[in-house]
């Protein structure tokens, strides 16, 4: 019955948090470079953190990974490529007129 269980663990990360300019982002890079697959979740515990403009902030953390069961990863993807027509509806032209 795997295929109906999440399993779950915890592994160190590191959190990059990035706000200026050029970057307004937020990363999590998992220890042991597990790969993290389609209807998985990452939790990372701890406070949550704030940086002002202009600043950088990496933390080291734990998360804890779970797993999706193997029925979850087929409907994740089947139902990503449904998701994927919302993006048909952007458009990506320039608009200058000369």
């Amino acid at each position: 019955m795997i295929a109906l269980r999440r399993t779950s663990f915890e592994t160190p990360c590191r959190v990059e948090v990035e706000l200026s300019d050029e970057f307004c982002r937020a990363n999590v890079v998992l220890a042991n470079d597990y790969a993290i697959g389609p209807g998985d979740r990452v939790r990372v515990h701890g406070a949550p953190i704030s940086v002002g403009f202009g600043e950088r902030r990496v933390e080291d953390r734990i998360a804890t990974v779970e797993r999706a069961s193997a029925i979850e990863r087929l409907w994740t993807k089947f139902a990503g490529h449904f998701e994927m027509t919302e993006l048909y509806e952007v458009s990506f032209s320039d608009r200058t007129t000369v």
